[in-house]
């Protein structure tokens, strides 16, 4: 028996940047992705010009989401009008439809076996793709978020930020708990992207994973608006989305913001367990 023969092992890592950063590449390349980066970046232009319409017109000032009567004093606030109003729908409806197509698009193209028989390996590549579903979230937030900069700084003044708490600061700290809403806002799409993950994972239809993972959202989100199930929704994922405006007080609120973490982990937890333990033991040689 040879020395090769008779070496141990070395066991494969769980994880590959070589792998992460060629499914990133694959990822943001689709003209889906894109698309869908374009919808996000359209919406908070579409909001501003509709603010810069209304008053420019002796209206009395917006009414609608938070911070919207806000925007014609400082640009900056369409970013966190954007957010509020691309987070109950179309920042979810954008990472659902990645979610629930990563590994069912993969098996209805028939190139998920191929991806197993390389040196990837089923956790290692579930891995991947959770962690590009994360890598959008973050990116069609900040581009949610750099629109409505852009947007807001053309349409409007900008200047000294004033704070929920009646605090003034300036405009360079302004645009870092801008950014730090942001950031809040990706991370409140983890609970999500992990559902759409398992979705996906039990079937071989991109399809049908993303429109089951679209429908569990638009039915959680109703959910969580009856005053009856008051005792459940505190469980729900989408419960403490709009906790990041507590990132716009002076002091910050954290409890909220904690709470909204703690169960976007909770949720990334029990169904990537449950994605894994699918997918693990799933027949994709067929």
């Amino acid at each position: 028996m040879s020395q090769a023969e008779t070496a141990p092992r070395t066991p494969r890592p769980l994880w590959s940047l070589g792998l992460l950063r060629s499914e990133i590449t694959m990822t943001f390349r689709r003209w889906r992705t894109l698309a869908l980066l374009a919808v996000l970046a359209g919406v908070p232009v579409l909001v501003g010009v509709a603010v810069k319409i209304e008053t420019g017109d002796g209206g009395g000032g917006p009414g609608g989401p938070a911070f919207l009567s806000q925007v014609t004093h400082n640009g900056l606030f369409l970013v966190f009008t954007s957010l509020a109003v691309t987070l109950p729908f179309f920042l979810p409806m954008s990472v659902g439809v990645l979610a629930g197509d990563s590994l069912a698009g993969e098996a209805h193209a028939g190139t998920l076996r191929y991806l197993l028989v390389a040196p990837a390996g089923r956790t290692r590549l579930l891995l991947v793709k959770y962690a590009t579903t994360l890598t959008f979230c973050l990116v069609g937030t900040l581009v949610v978020a750099l629109s409505a900069l852009v947007t807001g700084a053309l349409l409007f003044p900008v200047g000294e930020v004033t704070l929920l708490s009646g605090t003034s600061v300036p405009f360079a700290e302004g645009l870092l708990r801008a950014l730090a809403v942001a950031v809040a806002v990706a991370l409140s799409l983890v609970g999500v992207a992990a559902v759409g993950l398992f979705v996906s994972a039990l079937t071989t239809s991109g399809i049908a994973a993303m429109a089951t993972t679209v429908g569990l959202l638009i039915t959680v989100q109703i959910l969580d608006t009856l005053p009856q199930l008051h005792a459940l929704q505190p469980y729900l994922f989408p419960h403490y989305w709009l906790s990041f405006v507590d990132l716009l007080r002076d002091p910050v609120y954290w409890d909220q913001l904690q709470k909204n973490f703690g169960l976007q982990a909770l949720y990334a937890l029990v169904f990537g367990s449950a994605a894994w333990a699918r997918f693990t033991t799933r027949d994709v040689t067929a």
